[in-house]
């Protein structure tokens, strides 16, 4: 339409979220914007490069050679996704140095990552930040 000459349309599509990666000796969490933006996949691989000192994960199938269980479908996933696999965990914890945690914290890692396209994402140990935060789940009890 020759009024709108010059116009531009405006881009309505909202910002993908920062993606992050919490890494503590017990488990991975990626926040629920890391889910998003690789579009809620079902499965994943965690890939490790030892000399960058860099997590990625990968879009995959669950009929893949080292698969991983991580989102639920959109509208579905409702809050972060953790991974407990140990031998995964104890890898990717090799990247990181844990200070040690007063009585009921644990120690973490928090580090953002970056998303390379659709269908995978990195986290480069380098950037993380370190803290300690409260215990979750059940309380001990004190008898």
């Amino acid at each position: 339409m020759a009024a709108l000459q010059g116009f531009e349309e405006i881009n309505i599509t909202k910002p993908i979220a920062t993606m992050t990666m919490t890494v503590m000796q017990s488990r991975i969490r990626f926040n629920k914007a890391t889910a998003t933006a690789l579009g809620y996949p079902a499965y994943v691989k965690v890939l490790i490069n030892e000399k960058t000192k860099q997590v990625a994960l990968e879009v995959c199938t669950g009929r893949e050679t080292n698969a991983v269980k991580f989102s639920k479908p959109e509208g579905k996933q409702t809050a972060s996704v953790s991974i407990t696999e140990d031998a995964l965990v104890t890898t990717v914890a090799k990247l990181f140095t844990f200070e040690s945690a007063p009585e009921g914290e644990v120690s973490y890692q928090l580090v953002n990552g970056k998303l390379l396209n659709a269908k995978a994402a990195v986290f480069t140990a380098a950037d993380a930040k370190a803290g300690t935060m409260k215990r979750r789940g059940r309380k001990k009890s004190t008898n």
